[in-house]
């Protein structure tokens, strides 16, 4: 009886130790194909911080003709679990992040071999695996918070970029 009378007076304490942190402002996504949490063997993982315009714009918040992480907090990685081409070049199957640059209609995708870094602080060129400029699109309707799909069409794989207004996509060929 003693026993369950100590565990009772000790059932508050135990549970207020557990410190749950909130809502992340920008949460954690993941864009993957196949997106079919059922199929085990994935080509492609993306894993990013999801930025909200809460009133702002895309200008904003993403600084021109400067690199940026492409989400938020940690730098976005991409996963290839195989080989890829993206226009022309060979990517090593493994992990790489994502970083951009946006120079008005345009965006130049980068491809860099730092992993598990923290915003575009510590981003070095010298270790870029590629750089591949692509025009910008604009929609009509506006996205409130970054998003990242990966689509698929003629076998070729498309990972498209949208925030606000803005909209662009990297081909990518499978090997």
């Amino acid at each position: 009886m003693k026993k369950i009378i100590l565990l009772l007076l000790l059932f508050p304490i135990i549970t207020q130790a557990q410190n749950f942190s909130g809502i992340d402002k920008s949460p954690m996504d993941q864009a993957k194909y196949p997106s079919s949490n059922r199929i085990t063997q994935k080509v492609v993982v993306v894993n990013y911080s999801r930025p909200q315009l809460k009133g702002r714009t895309f200008n904003e918040i993403v600084p021109q003709k400067k690199v940026w992480r492409t989400g938020a907090n940690e730098a976005t990685q991409v996963r290839f679990f195989s080989n890829v081409e993206i226009n022309k070049t060979i990517v090593p199957a493994g992990e790489y992040t994502i970083f951009t640059i946006f120079d008005n209609n345009e965006v130049t995708f980068i491809l860099n071999k730092a992993i598990n870094i923290w915003g575009a602080y510590s981003y070095k060129s010298d270790n870029d695996i590629l750089r591949y400029t692509v025009p910008i699109n604009k929609a009509k309707k506006s996205l409130e918070a970054f998003s990242i799909a990966i689509s698929e069409q003629n076998e070729i794989l498309g990972i498209n970029f949208g925030w606000e207004y803005i909209r662009f996509k990297i081909p990518i060929i499978i090997l």
